[in-house]
């Protein structure tokens, strides 16, 4: 459970950490189980629809980028999502009646670890209201020197941030923000993050020695119903499943308006997009 002042700081800030919320052995299992459902991938030979390599390294090389959906295909992970340690800290943040929305594992190996910049993580699935909370659980130690994640307090109390250029999803912020006020969310291996939905995120490469392991989960109430943005709304939807509660049959709206996110290719994933548009400006 979280504390009231653990919900006073995510209601204000936008995150809140529990720290060694998991205990040692049920990480362990966790990350064995990840080794086991990736091994055998490269970056020449990989399923795409359940992994993302790293590119920036040989065809034969096993450097991973993202493992997609592991709380839907793989056991453990879905023991997890389910389990009542979690879900009554989620029924705190969102209420009783929640549906788990989507998981990854984002990799971070050492020295390669792709970056990530600025975004807010409802603008690439729009939603009618902002009931939806995104948890990290740090797999690994987590400092600045393997990449951990960086927040900015107190966004997620205003509108949503601009994400695009010359009309086009960008997949980061594309307007000034005040990254002085940046917190790095330094925990040990346990941890786990309970992040708003609008709250602005960022990590940058993994420079050190050692991995950045974190797994990614996302919840919303029942009532937060998706916003049609083309084929990926169909495809984000797949994975929806009702985990506490009921489905509320009325959709709750919270917003005037919402920006949606209109990309000029079909994109994979965040890193590509940003990949992308770095290009872009570059040119």
């Amino acid at each position: 459970m979280l504390s009231e002042k653990q919900l006073e700081e995510y209601r204000q800030q936008g995150y809140t950490v529990s720290r060694q919320l998991l205990g040692a052995e049920h990480v362990a299992a966790l990350l064995a189980e990840a080794e086991r459902v990736s091994a055998g991938n490269t970056l020449a030979r990989h399923d795409k629809s359940r992994f993302e390599m790293e590119p920036n390294q040989p065809p034969e090389g096993t450097r991973l980028r993202r493992i997609y959906e592991p709380c839907t295909y793989y056991p453990t992970f879905r023991a997890l999502s389910e389990s009542d340690r979690l879900l009554e800290c989620v029924k705190q943040l969102l209420g009783p009646d929640l549906e788990f929305h989507y998981s990854k594992i984002n990799m971070k190996p050492p020295a390669i670890g792709s970056v990530v910049e600025w975004h807010q993580d409802l603008v690439y699935y729009p939603l009618t209201n902002s009931d939806s909370v995104s948890i990290l659980i740090y797999l690994d130690d987590a400092d600045r020197s393997n990449g951990c994640l960086q927040v900015l307090p107190g966004y997620h109390l205003r509108k949503p941030l601009n994400h695009t250029r010359d009309g086009y999803f960008q997949g980061g912020i594309t307007e000034k923000v005040d990254e002085s006020t940046a917190v790095a969310l330094e925990a040990p291996a346990g941890s786990v993050i309970f992040m708003h939905c609008l709250t602005p995120h960022a990590s940058i490469a993994n420079r050190s020695d050692r991995p950045r392991r974190t797994l990614i989960l996302s919840y919303r109430a029942s009532d937060a119903y998706p916003i049609f943005a083309g084929e990926g709304t169909v495809a984000g939807e797949s994975y929806v499943r009702l985990v506490r509660g009921v489905k509320r049959p009325i959709a709750r709206f919270t917003f005037t308006e919402f920006p949606i996110p209109r990309s000029k290719e079909r994109f994979r994933s965040l890193y590509e997009l940003q990949e992308q548009a770095r290009k872009e400006r570059i040119a």
